[in-house]
């Protein structure tokens, strides 16, 4: 089926060709078209035109609106103040418009004119390390980009970077060597828990060895230098832990809800091969330099408190690589092997200064052209209600788990307070959707660059702006389809609409646009907005709409139709952020 043309672009396309008609001599004109509270939209083009044509506003606005024949579309357009057009819709093109939306499987939202190839680098845990709330942001948001580029017809590779390399390997080699059954056992039989205990155990173990024995310390050297010489036995130890990891990462993604498959795992090893290529072309270009033994790039805005400035370090006057090398290697595959056209990194905003850098020197090597760019989602960091970073009452770092953890236990309780016919295991399940639903909206509603605080009585609240508001409002409508029986929805054009109807459907009209927004700007947090207000508009409407009781029988089907599309546009604008609608609450 074929995009649907959203109402604001219909009415765009009216005004301009209005403008162009009456006022011959300004060229192609914006109508510079927004939405109003005095009408539908308001065009505010006329203003910038009035003065470039050295004319008189209202005058102008008035031949536009002369221009204007009346149409099927255009119900009402007035002049108001020193030449604004406030557009008034017909109810009949609303309601064609939103049966257009219904009949495409993807409510007419339109695939994107010029989709190319993303990589997003996202989710990005450290092996033999629990995962915390720090490691949250990445996940969450890294995941609702790939579901929204994706639906827009982008191509998208996910990465996820973990931290599977250095000089703590080391340390956890060498005691594995000198206790070599601390991680024997089959495929299968260790769950998420279990697997990081052994980790946990080994490390601390590992570390005391470490700080006691200088013997073994010396011995945990040398096996850093076999690991970066590729000593096939140490490899296969090394290997070990990394397995032993995923086991813990991927039970803790299962509970966030997220798909995480062993492809999109690439990991700092991943790059190895890659290293020396990559520092002896950027000496050899001139991009990097040697400076006190190290490899270096240098940057003219960036100066330390001293004035000097302070270099990108790829390589370090001992030989060992920085994590600069590994990140623009990693382009360089990206690039040449993958035909990125995009890269985005769901990174701490925190890291900012060092993908400046990293992107720059990758510019001017010429990895990143002018088909490629690459770009930092920064993201902020997760505060207590004391508005200070999140610890647990010892002052530890929270763990993911624990946090899932009572998520789903919270909401879990709101679900079977409000449960009338849900079984226990009904209530069970639903209080996984809702409490995981809850963290991951906490999370994306937020501008991703900002700082939020986590609260779970507010994430879990049926009131307010919260996934369990809209899980809520889409359930109601569950409820009233099943009611309904054999009356299904079906839209009546020749019918007028109810302030709250014409509301909701201008409302549900924008869904495209703001996911084309969203998408090119990576701003999640907009589409979190939009599915809060639509289902405010809703609860609007059936509040004052009778929906099965509505005067007649067309009444009750465009209602329906109403509801049917709102529900549909809810369940696939959540989907996107990576959460689950459930059919009752």
């Amino acid at each position: 089926m074929a995009p649907v043309t959203s109402l604001a672009s219909t009415v765009d396309q009216r005004i301009a060709d209005a403008l162009s008609a009456a006022l011959p001599e300004a060229g192609s004109a914006d109508p510079l078209l927004r939405r109003s509270d005095r009408a539908d939209f308001q065009a505010n083009g006329i203003l910038a035109l009035a003065k470039k044509l050295k004319g008189n506003p209202r005058e102008l606005a008035g031949q536009v609106v002369a221009a204007l024949a009346a149409n099927d579309v255009i119900k009402e357009i007035e002049v108001s103040g020193p030449g604004f057009l406030n557009i008034t819709l017909t109810d009949r093109a609303i309601t064609e418009t939103l049966a257009a939306r219904a009949a495409d499987d993807r409510l007419g939202v339109p695939f994107a004119a010029h989709p190319g190839t993303t990589v997003i680098d996202y989710a990005q845990p450290n092996v033999a390390k629990e995962m915390h709330v720090g490691h949250l942001r990445s996940a969450v948001i890294g995941a609702a980009m790939v579901e929204i580029l994706e639906f827009t017809g982008e191509k998208v590779v996910r990465r996820h970077h973990i931290g599977d390399w250095g000089t703590q390997f080391g340390m956890l080699i060498q005691y594995l060597t000198e206790h070599p059954h601390e991680l024997d056992h089959r495929a299968g039989d260790v769950d998420g828990e279990t697997a990081m205990s052994n980790l946990n155990r080994l490390y601390k173990a590992s570390r005391a060895l470490f700080d006691s024995d200088e013997e073994f310390k010396a011995r945990s050297r040398d096996r850093v230098v076999a690991l970066q010489a590729g000593d096939k036995e140490t490899l296969t130890l090394w290997q070990k832990f990394v397995d032993e990891s995923k086991i813990y990462f991927y039970s803790v993604f299962d509970k966030l809800d997220m798909e995480i498959h062993d492809p999109d795992v690439v990991g700092e090893s991943g790059y190895n091969d890659m290293l020396e290529d990559t520092c002896r072309i950027l000496e050899e270009t001139g991009v990097a330099v040697r400076s006190e033994g190290a490899l270096c790039v240098f940057f003219d805005d960036v100066l330390g408190p001293d004035g000097n400035q302070v270099p990108l370090i790829v390589k370090k006057s001992n030989g060992g690589y920085g994590y600069a090398a590994t990140d623009l290697s990693a382009i360089r595959d990206r690039v040449t092997r993958l035909d990125a056209t995009t890269l985005l990194y769901v990174v701490d905003a925190r890291q900012s200064l060092h993908f400046k850098m990293v992107f720059e020197t990758a510019r001017r090597a010429g990895w990143l052209g002018e088909g490629t760019k690459a770009v930092q989602l920064a993201f902020g960091t997760v505060l207590g209600k004391d508005g200070k970073p999140f610890k647990t009452r010892e002052g530890e770092t929270v763990r993911l788990e624990d946090l899932l953890d009572e998520a789903v236990e919270r909401a879990t309780a709101v679900v079977r307070e409000k449960a009338r016919d849900l079984t226990e295991q009904e209530i069970a399940e639903r209080g996984e959707q809702v409490g995981i639903g809850a963290v991951k909206y906490a999370d994306l509603s937020t501008s991703a660059v900002r700082d939020y605080k986590f609260d779970l009585d507010q994430m879990v609240s049926l009131h307010g702006d919260t996934s369990v508001y809209i899980q809520y409002a889409y359930a109601r409508i569950q409820s009233i389809v099943r009611k309904a029986g054999d009356v299904g929805p079906a839209a009546h054009a020749e019918l007028e609409l109810a302030p709250a109807e014409r509301a909701l459907g201008l409302h549900l009209d924008q869904f495209g646009e703001v996911l084309a927004e969203v998408a090119t700007a990576y701003e999640p947090h907009k589409l979190a907005a939009y599915l809060y207000q639509l289902a405010s508009l809703f609860t609007t409407f059936y509040d004052q709409c009778p929906v099965l009781k509505a005067e007649s029988p067309a009444l009750v089907e465009n209602r329906l139709f109403l509801c049917d599309l709102t529900a549909r546009t809810l369940q696939q604008g959540l989907a996107l952020l990576g959460i689950r609608s459930p059919e009752r609450l």
